[in-house]
């Protein structure tokens, strides 16, 4: 997984007094976990522009001015109601031998045929929750839709991988084709029909994307 370096600074003062002043100087009041104890750091809110506003999934490493560096993952971040922009951040230090809890984004791959044959593509799953070392950390999850005629559903199952577990239920409907009002071709609603499938008798829940 690619990672992105943050140029922080240790902060003593964790204080209200404190936090807000950072904050006034374009700095978020950050806080590393999963070590011997916390360290509390801040950085410039634009080091973080690529690590938050993007889909993508990245690591992090930490440097401090003592040449210190610690390997880590964002794990929470809070931002404000009104204006969006960052209040705090979260980290979580990686060490090679433990197993870490992250979000990776899902992409599809492939033609739908029941796409092409006038059905709509619902994303269910736009990030899905994995745990791995972090040597086995993937840049992203690939969902195969090459398969997927009208009324079929993709399910996390059959994105099983050696290097990571996935910590959803194994129903969890990743993507699926819905029948659209659209016209569909008599060869694919035959096609269904061979199969043994009705499109019209399990009715996919629409539901909103992740």
């Amino acid at each position: 997984m690619k990672s992105i370096t943050i140029n922080g600074s240790k902060r003593e003062s964790v204080g209200k007094k404190a936090t807000k002043a950072l904050r006034n100087a374009g700095s978020v009041p950050c806080v590393l976990y999963g070590g011997d104890q916390p360290i509390h750091f801040s950085a410039p809110e634009l080091a973080f522009s690529k690590l938050v506003y993007t889909p993508n999934a990245h690591t992090v490493v930490i440097a401090f001015d003592d040449n210190s560096a610690f390997k880590a993952v964002l794990q929470d971040i809070q931002f404000h109601p009104v204006t969006d922009k960052i209040l705090h951040i979260d980290f979580y230090q990686l060490f090679d031998d433990k197993m870490v809890t992250m979000d990776i984004p899902v992409v599809i791959v492939g033609n739908s045929p029941g796409v092409r044959n006038g059905g709509t593509l619902l994303r269910n799953k736009r990030k899905l929750r994995i745990k791995a070392l972090p040597g086995n950390l993937p840049d992203l999850i690939e969902a195969d839709i090459s398969k997927l005629k009208i009324g079929n559903k993709l399910y996390i199952t059959e994105l099983f991988s050696e290097n990571y577990t996935f910590l959803h239920p194994e129903n969890t409907v990743v993507c699926l084709v819905r029948r659209s009002r659209a016209s569909v071709s008599v060869d694919d609603e035959e096609e269904e029909d061979a199969d043994g499938e009705d499109g019209g008798s399990d009715a996919p829940e629409e539901t909103s994307a992740e």
